[in-house]
């Protein structure tokens, strides 16, 4: 008896039409066109553009998966094969970049190459040629999906969020300086794979408009990037603030929005917001009339009193007045040059140390106590300060998780004192630096951020609105 197996009992029947998935490029469901007439395969794809170094370079492209749903886009990358000329069956020539992906076809997977090009115009959204097809596929050109059938409904669902795959993203790093912070961004960025590119802020311009808003950097428009860190400094934050609001409009995701960028900016306001999220701060105080000094002060308690310029950073404008005395001539120079202040609480157990807690994606990955330098009851590093490690508590934790949420930020380093009565924040800053806290406590903070921002570009289902499967 011949126990030779029979070749024909192998094969794997393929109709003219199937389901397939490509697991590489997070795409669980697509409906694929069998053409054994064409010899490359090809994936519908736009917004296509290369990024990378010229020596390993990629391709970023977006795919809309179900014919019709054009509100449904799959952001995808991969490295690039080869660039082909490929001649279609009416006779039109295209150069395209050819891509390899895992093609998963019921129980079977395998590794394929595949061109991207507009397919909008077609009823497939991708095409299998017969360089795809393994020796023991047949085609039964007269039937359709013989294979398992899958469904346009995984878009719907959190399937998509979780099969996505760890694809390299586009960064831009809004920032004027090559300073520690923006270098960290850079390297981590690129050691995880992505492409970071740092943008000036003040050289940027926009497109206003309701059909396509745009930016636009040194005469060209800016490529759709996956995520925006912004490092915006305080003397450009009305006109950083209106780049990352296009950027927004656009639909990049921002680490930091621009709503949470200005609140942080304004001292007057960020009290407020504090407030009424029930935010323990010091007693704060503010007035525009010259004839309220007094009652300024006797709203935050007596002296020693600190008096900060609304728009003071890194510990500049900001003076303790030891006597009421101090506090009436401080006051009264400050409205001299018309400017606005507040008037706070001295918090005399701080001793002139605070906290710094380094706020990534709604926790705490990282917290340094900061000592004044001596004499100087500022703990500014850039005053001359020193830093070192922290174990905080818990309620100083949930502070801190609590004032970077009420700021709606994602990034944040919160400034808070530890008083006889519960820790009390000073401060929110959206663009904190990375130096200070990352010598002091070893910890990689770039990571941890790029780690958020991962996990926040992935493709977002969609809100079923009816079923998408079609027949």
């Amino acid at each position: 008896m011949d126990d030779t197996p029979d070749p024909a009992q192998n094969l794997i029947r393929f109709g003219w039409e199937e389901w397939v998935a490509l697991p590489d490029l997070g795409l669980p469901a697509m409906r694929a066109k069998v053409d054994t007439g064409a010899r490359t395969s090809a994936l519908h794809a736009f917004d296509i553009e290369t990024f990378g170094p010229s020596s390993a370079p990629r391709v970023r492209f977006t795919v809309h998966p179900v014919p019709g749903r054009d509100d449904l886009v799959i952001p995808c990358s991969a490295k690039i094969v080869d660039r082909r000329t490929v001649t279609s069956s009416n006779g039109e020539s295209e150069l395209r970049y050819v891509i390899a992906s895992t093609l998963r076809v019921g129980e079977e997977s395998w590794r394929i190459e595949l061109t991207l090009t507009d397919r909008s115009t077609m009823a497939s959204r991708m095409l299998l040629g017969r360089e795809a097809l393994k020796d023991h596929i047949t085609i039964v050109a007269t039937d359709r999906f013989l294979l398992p059938q899958l469904s346009y409904d995984v878009y719907t669902t959190s399937h998509v969020r979780r099969a996505a795959p760890n694809r390299a993203l586009r960064i831009a790093v809004m920032s004027r300086e090559d300073n520690y912070s923006t270098r960290r961004l850079v390297e981590e960025g690129e050691k995880r794979g992505h492409t970071v590119e740092v943008i000036d802020t003040t050289r940027c311009y926009m497109a206003i408009n309701a059909m396509a808003p745009e930016v636009h950097y040194d005469g060209k428009r800016l490529p759709r990037y996956d995520a925006v860190i912004p490092r915006i400094g305080a003397s450009v934050t009305s006109y950083g603030t209106a780049v990352i609001r296009q950027f927004e409009t656009i639909g990049t995701f921002c680490v930091n929005g621009s709503e949470g960028i200005t609140a942080s900016r304004d001292k007057l306001y960020a009290h407020q917001l504090m407030a009424r999220h029930r935010i323990g701060m010091p007693n704060t105080a503010f007035a525009a009339s010259p004839k309220d000094t007094d009652s300024l002060m006797r709203l935050v308690g007596t002296a020693p009193l600190i008096v900060k310029l609304l728009e003071s950073t890194q510990g500049k404008g900001v003076v303790l007045a030891e006597t009421k005395k101090a506090a009436q001539s401080v006051i009264d120079a400050f409205r001299g040059l018309k400017a606005n202040f507040l008037v706070q609480d001295f918090v005399k157990e701080a001793a002139g140390e605070d906290i710094r807690c380094l706020v990534v994606g709604g926790r705490v990955v990282a917290s340094m106590k900061r000592t004044g330098a001596e004499g100087d009851f500022r703990s500014n590093l850039h005053r001359g300060g020193s830093a070192k490690v922290v174990r905080i508590t818990k309620e100083e934790r949930e502070t801190a998780v609590r004032a970077a949420k009420a700021f709606k930020l994602n990034l944040a380093g919160v400034d808070l004192l530890r008083s006889e009565s519960g820790p009390k924040v000073l401060e929110v800053n959206s663009s904190p630096g990375l130096e200070g806290i990352e010598t002091a406590t070893k910890k990689n903070i770039a990571e941890r951020l790029y780690e958020h921002i991962e996990g926040k570009v992935r493709p977002t289902p969609v809100r079923s609105r009816r079923n998408l499967t079609d027949s």
